[in-house]
């Protein structure tokens, strides 16, 4: 299944590149009381509203996906994990480039390990990313990445992909500079996630899915998730050796060679085999 949120916080099933209106699922959500429980509410209890949505699918008339204004699936994401320097020709770039290092060594995942970006960095693919720093390079960044569907800690490498929900698109934007990661890569509007979710069964390995992205129709970064160095069940066993993961924890796995600076007025075009396409654009 394949499921977004849209306009104003609807929840839609696409299915043929028409979505779905299954918003009425929600009123099965239990009341939140406070303190809220943590994670996000609706993966939450994401397996018990599913046959719901799936059944008003198939009763709801389709809106086109273009016709909709599609906002982040993930809505209250209690962290969102990214991975560094997850493939080694991007870790060769990084090493090369000194308006990437800035002067200092680029170590490997096995050294950095994750980083958190802030919630608040949340947009959706219609919404747009905001590049008002002139006197900054700022980059984009392609991933793939995933949502967290099932509470674990410590997590076993062969039981990661149980926990996971489904897959998106994921636009990890960096300003460079001497900064640590979590500052440069969380400012407002870094971290889109889109068009959807493609839940887990329906993608079931993730690790050999082609990516990539163009920026105003160039292509700039394009790979398969087979190459990246910690696979995605090991990001998620390393990742719950730190914190408990928790329904709509975000998990983004890096991004390939080829990152390049955006200006207002850009338009990208990400697309991962599988999930979709979706086409941001970038303002000042």
């Amino acid at each position: 299944m394949r499921f977004c949120r849209f306009d104003d916080d609807r929840i839609g099933v696409v299915a043929n590149d028409l979505v779905h209106d299954v918003t009425a699922a929600l009123d099965d959500l239990p009341p939140l009381k406070w303190p809220a429980p943590r994670g996000d509410h609706f993966f939450n209890h994401f397996e018990r509203l599913r046959p719901k949505m799936e059944e008003l699918a198939r009763s709801t008339p389709g809106r086109p996906v273009g016709d909709v204004r599609l906002l982040s699936p993930v809505a209250n994401p209690g962290k969102i994990v990214a991975a560094p320097v997850n493939y080694q020709l991007h870790l060769d770039e990084s090493r090369a480039d000194k308006q990437i290092n800035f002067g200092t060594q680029v170590k490997t995942i096995a050294d950095y390990g994750v980083f958190l970006k802030a919630p608040s960095s949340l947009i959706g693919a219609s919404e747009t990313v905001v590049a008002d720093w002139p006197d900054r390079r700022i980059d984009h960044e392609i991933e793939l990445a995933l949502v967290i569907g099932r509470k674990g800690f410590r997590i076993a490498e062969s039981d990661a992909l149980d926990h996971v929900a489904g897959y998106m698109i994921g636009l990890d934007m960096t300003i460079r500079g001497t900064e640590d990661r979590s500052f440069r890569k969380s400012l407002d509007t870094f971290t889109v996630l889109g068009p959807h979710v493609v839940t887990a069964d329906e993608i079931g390995d993730p690790g050999n899915l082609d990516f990539e992205i163009k920026v105003n129709g160039e292509t700039r970064q394009k790979s398969n998730t087979s190459l990246l160095i910690w696979n995605v069940q090991k990001l998620i066993a390393y990742a719950s050796k730190a914190y408990t993961l928790y329904p709509g924890d975000v998990i983004m796995t890096g991004t390939p060679e080829g990152v390049a600076p955006v200006s207002p007025g850009d338009t990208m075009h990400a697309w991962i085999d599988r999930i979709g396409e979706m086409s941001v654009k970038v303002g000042g």
